[in-house]
């Protein structure tokens, strides 16, 4: 009933279309951008409904305050504390390899104003657990999400974030002047 209910609202009633062309392994990162919305959060959210998805997600801890708190654990969500150093790469990664199913999507920019500056935390979670990286974007203009892409981390970070960057240069944000892949 649900996947139904994401799927019509989703395609038929708000228009978007898909072009999913990579494998879902059972273990993978999902590098989503670009992120310049909160509306990103809730297409993200029927995507999932509408092809019968669970990932989890990371996003800013002042997001989780009553009654928010427990909707986005619910979901998914994991608090992320910008202000202090933590263990969070390691321990996604440590609970990665653990899973017998992983799925994390995080937001290379980190915030939805521009960023040329990308973190580079999906992709550091995704070598230490030697997993794949799916490169999702999500294109307002087109109304069209992508992933036709996936990332394998060799070490060459400069390199394949370079890459990464690079596949999503031509999406349109719903506000198109909060997204950069900075200078390459």
């Amino acid at each position: 009933m649900w996947k139904s209910f994401c799927r019509w609202l989703l395609y038929k009633q708000l228009g978007w279309s898909i072009d999913v062309t990579q494998e879902h392994p059972s273990k993978y990162i999902i590098c989503l951008a670009p992120h310049t919305s909160n509306w990103d959060f809730l297409i993200g959210q029927l995507y999932n409904g509408a092809e019968g998805l669970k990932s989890n997600f990371l996003m800013k801890k002042e997001w989780f305050f009553w009654p928010l708190g427990p909707i986005f654990r619910s979901l998914g969500g994991i608090p992320v504390f910008r202000s202090k150093k933590t263990s969070m790469t390691d321990n996604l990664a440590e609970a990665a390899r653990k899973a017998e199913t992983f799925m994390l999507c995080i937001t290379p920019e980190g915030t939805r104003s521009p960023n040329p500056e990308w973190k580079r935390g999906f992709y550091y979670i995704a070598q230490k657990a030697e997993i794949p990286i799916l490169l999702y974007g999500v294109d307002y203009e087109q109304k069209l999400i992508r992933c036709t892409k996936t990332i394998v981390p060799n070490g060459d970070i400069d390199t394949q974030m370079r890459e990464i960057k690079l596949y999503f240069k031509d999406f349109k944000g719903k506000k198109p002047e909060n997204f950069t892949i900075g200078e390459l």
